[in-house]
């Protein structure tokens, strides 16, 4: 029975603890409560001290050479010519093959299939995924970050505790699989995530490749996700089956294709289906010897091999190609013993099971999936935003509507018209400002169906900054299940509009297709296997760069996939020695500061400009109305603020007066930390207020503590920093507050499309802020039919987004 966390907190007068964490029952682990300061924080021993992390190069400068030939794409002549001149090293490229000898090879293998009477042989390069394990697990400076019990984190919401989901062994799937694994003692799962996609390695795409990355779900997706060794690693290169015109489309091609891709996947599960069943004795870094039994926890791509192009194309569940819009709708799940019993029929009797076949959706071949225990690529596969949101659903569907409807209007659009990504990334930026800039022109008396597409384009958008959440709650998982039902009715609505309409030839009124559904396993996902950003394939995609690198700068052309894979191995030796240099560069660090020198930080806060008089500063500024008043402002807030940071009583104040020639130091960056809504750790903003920025004038918006209760939003005038007599030094700075009024009919239009505007006071009335109270940076969007007002752009990370939606309870409380 799943705990709901309360226990501590019945009966109990002391203050719960901020944090609470489950452990599955099989680890014999109590729960444990932890502070806010605590949470996420662990001691790992000491190091052993490495007096050569550059081995097997002789010198540190040897490696570092080499380092930089690699990053740089030189060629073997290159290189040994740049030795040649500076008489240093002598060995050229050699010195990376000894260097890739400490991670596991690529090995190459046949698979060799027969179509139409005639057999086909196809290369497969692959490392065993369980030796790549192995060389993680041997890692002293990876091997104390694993996570191996499953977990339920709970945080408390100031009555009871609440279940949050965020990395893959906080989700149930993992709680479930670690209850099921065999009856020996310290039985745990070894996590892998899959992912495995086509890429154009050359610029004119005649060169593809088909790299399979994999990653460890048992480590924290700082080092899962990041860049250094114990990220993602290439462990396979799949063979691609030519283009066909005359046996395209064919079903028997179709299937041939599959078995082969399959085929050559066996090859880099090595090892995985037999000790996926019978386990690994293992002494982890904690000197616990463990049971690791390896599974394919989730499978990162948009695997068309597990997606027939039939009546069910869904490979989480079973729905009709007819329904694939109808996101209120539930529908039976695959699951592997219904693909298992049919084959099996078929295999008997071939008429009457290709009826079955189809009514499942499935082709006739045996999923290599299936050999591993508790890895059913129905459970494993997952959400890729990147794809199916943000480069597919919008980019290649809902983007195309936009600019059909713009293109139709009597108005003249010579950006977004002719614009063409295909990176996801720049896609779903670019969704966060058409919608916006659209909200101006897009009216129903201009476009009944445009107008209709910006609803979708709003609900989409929210949906997207919801499933996007680094942390999940069983109320953020809710409010996706609602907000998915609301963009099924704003999907329904535009197709009405869009048939009886104008432009009825010429957009989409049949959006019965896969990436509509997809999404609509968001929250299935997230509950089994953690957020989202543990089975995107944005990490995925930046690992194909240095792959085209490879085949660009240090490839002939031919045997492309042996001369690629060479480059990427030494590049994940690259990422090993790296590794090690710097960790002992840190370990130096850390014991330079225990001896207590002092070592200066050598990134401020506020970046200054000169110091200038107060009489100076207002003459700069005479035509600035924000200006206006300034020393007589500046005086009266003074003797505002300090009685409050002094917690001195305002009646016996005696106020202070500052002289013409007072000096103030202007400032034109400020680094602002503050703690993420989204998951409490430290965030970053960096804030302009700078009047030549790369030649330019760049005065940022911030959000700031208005007062005790209530955030705001301000435009940045002037930062300075100032020495009071007799208090110290104090950083404020002169903001234009947008607090201003809105107009009813303005705010009903915002409640229609769920916005947040803001306005601005008049430039007059500006006012000084401490610069403390700045909570962080914000994105505003100029509303251009309505002088100095603003429209807040909530969906540019998730702590603006919780943000703004507590900002709209708010005011929503206060109407």
């Amino acid at each position: 029975m799943e705990s709901n966390g309360d226990e501590r907190t019945s009966g109990s007068k002391e203050q719960p603890a901020d944090f609470k964490t489950e452990f599955h029952p099989c680890s014999n682990h109590p729960s444990l409560f932890q502070s806010q300061e605590e949470f996420g924080q662990n001691a790992f021993p000491a190091m052993v001290h490495d007096t050569q992390p550059w081995h097997p190069f002789i010198e540190e400068g040897d490696y570092i050479f080499a380092e930089i030939a690699l990053q740089a794409g030189l060629s073997a002549s290159h290189i040994n010519g740049l030795l040649t001149l500076i008489s240093r090293i002598g060995q050229g490229k050699c010195a990376w093959d000894r260097a890739a000898m400490q991670v596991m090879p690529f090995a190459h293998h046949n698979v060799v299939a027969l179509y139409k009477g005639e057999d086909f042989t196809f290369p497969v390069y692959a490392q065993s995924l369980w030796e790549w394990a192995l060389d993680l697990l041997s890692n002293p400076l990876l091997a104390p970050h694993f996570t191996w019990d499953a977990q339920r984190l709970f945080k408390y919401d100031g009555s009871k505790y609440k279940r949050f989901y965020s990395e893959p062994w906080t989700g149930d799937c993992w709680w479930n699989i670690q209850s099921h694994l065999p009856d020996v003692e310290d039985a745990i799962l070894f996590a892998f995530i899959l992912y495995a996609d086509r890429t154009c390695l050359s610029s004119h795409a005649m060169v593809k490749g088909y790299p399979v990355v994999v990653w460890c779900g048992n480590l924290p997706i700082n080092i899962r996700n990041g860049e250094c060794y114990g990220g993602g690693c290439v462990v396979g290169w799949l063979p691609i089956v030519p283009e066909s015109a005359k046996e395209e489309g064919k079903t028997r091609y179709t299937n041939y294709k599959c078995i082969i891709w399959h085929e050559a996947f066996h090859f880099i599960l090595d090892k995985l289906a037999k000790l996926s069943k019978i386990g690994y004795k293992y002494e982890c870094y904690d000197r616990i010897t463990r049971w690791l039994f390896p599974l394919i926890l989730i499978l990162s791509a948009d695997y068309e091999e597990l997606c027939s192009k039939g009546k069910r194309p869904c490979p989480v569940c079973l729905v009709p190609i007819e329904a694939l819009s109808q996101l209120s709708k539930t529908f039976p799940m695959c699951t592997v013993q219904q693909a298992k019993e049919a084959l099996a029929i078929y295999q008997e009797k071939k008429s009457t099971s290709e009826s079955i076949l189809k009514s499942l959706g499935l082709r006739l071949v045996a999923n290599v999936f299936w050999k591993v225990e508790n890895s059913e690529p129905e459970e494993a596969v997952s959400l890729d935003d990147l794809h199916i949101m943000h480069a597919g659903l919008f980019g290649y569907h809902l983007l195309e509507e936009l600019k059909i409807i713009l293109n139709k209007l009597p108005l003249h659009f010579t950006g977004i018209l002719h614009i063409s990504f295909s990176d996801g990334n720049k896609l779903r930026d670019l969704l966060r400002q058409s919608f916006y800039a659209a909200l101006s022109i897009l009216m129903n008396d201009i476009s009944h169906e445009g107008y209709q597409l910006l609803w979708m384009l709003r609900s989409y958008l929210e949906l997207d900054s919801l499933i996007g959440l680094s942390i999940h709650t069983d109320r953020t998982l809710e409010l996706i299940e609602k907000e998915q039902v609301t963009f099924e009715d704003k999907l329904k609505e535009y197709i009405l509009h869009v048939s009886s309409g104008k432009l009825a030839e010429h957009l989409k009124t049949d959006w019965n297709f896969p990436k509509v559904h997809l999404w609509q396993h968001a929250v299935q996902d997230i509950w089994k296997k953690g957020v989202v950003c543990n089975y995107s394939t944005r990490p995925n995609e930046k690992m194909h760069g240095p792959l085209k690198d490879a085949y660009q700068d240090c490839s002939n052309g031919k045997d492309v996939a042996s001369q690629v894979l060479r480059v990427d191995h030494h590049r994940l030796a690259m990422k090993l020695i790296r590794t090690r240099i710097d960790a002992e560069a840190d370990h130096a660090q850390e014991d330079y500061d225990d001896s207590g020198i002092d070592s200066e930080d050598n990134e401020d806060i506020l970046t200054s400009f000169d110091g200038h008089s107060i009489q100076m500063i207002s003459s700069d500024h005479t035509l600035q109305q924000e200006f206006q008043g300034f020393h007589q402002k500046f005086t009266q807030f003074i003797n505002q603020c300090i009685p409050i940071y002094l917690s001195r009583d305002r009646n016996s104040w005696k106020d202070i007066s500052f002289a013409e020639m007072f000096e103030l130091w202007e400032h034109g960056y400020l680094k602002v930390n503050y703690e993420s809504r989204v998951d409490w750790q430290q965030a970053m903003d960096y804030l302009r207020c700078n009047p030549s920025f790369h030649g330019k004038p760049c005065y940022d918006n911030v959000l700031f503590q208005f007062s005790q209760n209530e955030i705001a939003f301000a435009h940045l005038v002037f930062m300075f920093s100032c020495n009071i007599p007799d208090f110290g030094k104090y950083d404020f700075t002169l903001v234009q507050p947008y607090t201003a009024n809105i107009s009813a009919t303005h705010r009903s239009f915002d409640d229609d499309f769920r916005i947040t505007h803001v306005k601005a006071c008049p430039h007059t009335a500006s006012m000084f802020i401490p610069i403390q109270s700045i909570v962080r940076g914000a994105l505003l969007y100029p509303d251009p039919k309505h002088k100095d007002e603003y429209l807040v752009v909530e969906h540019i990370d998730g702590d603006m987004f919780h943000h703004i939606n507590k900002w709209n309870r708010h005011h929503l409380h206060d109407g």
